[in-house]
């Protein structure tokens, strides 16, 4: 499994997009408000060069929180002339950006391959026509294919985007449109809970009882469904959730947020996989106790929050005769096991 990549981020907060959707407020998503400068990404990125890091892993310079592309020309030369001298040093291997779908064409695309660009993610957020419409995308899902071709075409990557929870949203809308992703062969897919935040025209539909958020427990549900879709298919989720900022939670109004939401889905997916396994080896192992052996970094995930993962198993006797070693070297997320037999039982 390749190194996870040694990113620099850098925030352009809601430049370069004309529309402002539903859910949006840029500024408390990305939690900036700073104008960037050429200087200021080339001082950054010296800065963060001098971290200690794993030689293995790819050093990337990404531009998020706003539609890259939409930015007058003059402003991405400025940003992406910033990044130039450590390509061409060998010091920062690619450039990777989020845009949205209908700011790419040709000719966009081979201005970004030119200037070191190997990484766009696609803010797509539904692939419902109706959706889309409620949310005031302002693109449509052909569109989304379109860019990915481009892109595809100029050997750029491309990560999608998808949001639940959104307007007129429904859960065989959002499986449907995770299958259609799936489709695209994606490099990367972000997940998103939808949040109300202030200033935002889906906190006024809020108050005027027109929009009723995800609860929490269905949030993480949906989320755990879409992440095994694209584990089948081998495409990685890198995040599910916002990042937690203090600005943020200052100015959330409502919604399924928790600083640790992508670890309450894997605990979910967790859980599911215990019950399974354990359930088969309760049919198995007669008068025998079971050793089980997990990784140590998989604790938290098999307690769940509040240990109710763990409360869950126990009330349903799936631990009854279970051993359980946590142990530092294995793996995470593989669950091994060992049948002790005990001493004889005439009865067994």
């Amino acid at each position: 499994m390749a190194a996870t990549p040694f990113i620099i981020p850098f925030f352009i907060a809601h430049q370069g997009c004309p529309h402002q959707c539903v859910f949006c407020n840029q500024h408390v998503i990305t939690g900036s408000s700073q104008w960037l400068t050429a200087e200021l990404v080339q001082e950054e990125i010296a800065r963060c060069l001098g971290w200690p890091r794993d030689s293995r892993r790819q050093v990337q310079v990404a531009f998020y929180g706003g539609s890259f592309t939409g930015l007058e020309r003059g402003r991405q030369e400025e940003l992406l002339g910033a990044v130039g001298p450590f390509l061409q040093r060998g010091e920062v291997d690619l450039i990777r950006l989020s845009t949205r779908p209908d700011y790419i064409d040709q000719a966009k695309v081979r201005f970004l391959k030119e200037r070191g660009v190997g990484m766009v993610e696609l803010g797509i957020q539904s692939f419902d026509a109706e959706v889309l419409a409620r949310c005031r995308r302002g693109h449509t899902a052909e569109q989304v294919v379109e860019a990915f071709a481009h892109l595809r075409q100029a050997g750029i990557g491309v990560g999608g985007q998808l949001m639940v929870g959104l307007p007129g949203e429904t859960t065989a809308g959002v499986l449907a449109g995770a299958r259609r992703l799936v489709s695209l062969r994606p490099d990367l897919v972000r997940i998103y809970p939808t949040l109300v935040l202030k200033a935002s025209p889906l906190a006024d539909l809020l108050a005027a009882g027109r929009y009723q958020p995800l609860p929490m427990n269905r949030a993480v549900a949906l989320c755990a469904r879409l992440k095994e879709i694209f584990a089948a298919a081998g495409i990685p989720v890198i995040r599910m959730g916002l990042q937690p900022s203090p600005s943020l939670e200052h100015d959330l109004v409502a919604g399924p947020y928790h600083p640790a939401f992508g670890e309450l889905v894997l605990s979910r997916l967790y859980f599911k996989r215990m019950r399974k396994s354990l359930a088969i080896l309760q049919k198995e192992r007669g008068c025998a106790k079971i050793r089980l052996m997990l990784s140590a970094a998989d604790r938290s995930l098999f307690q769940g929050q509040k240990r109710c993962s763990a409360g869950r198993l126990t009330a349903l006797g799936l631990l009854d005769e279970v051993e359980l070693v946590f142990l530092p070297g294995q793996p995470r997320l593989t669950i091994n096991h060992e049948i002790i037999h005990v001493s004889f039982d005439p009865h067994c």
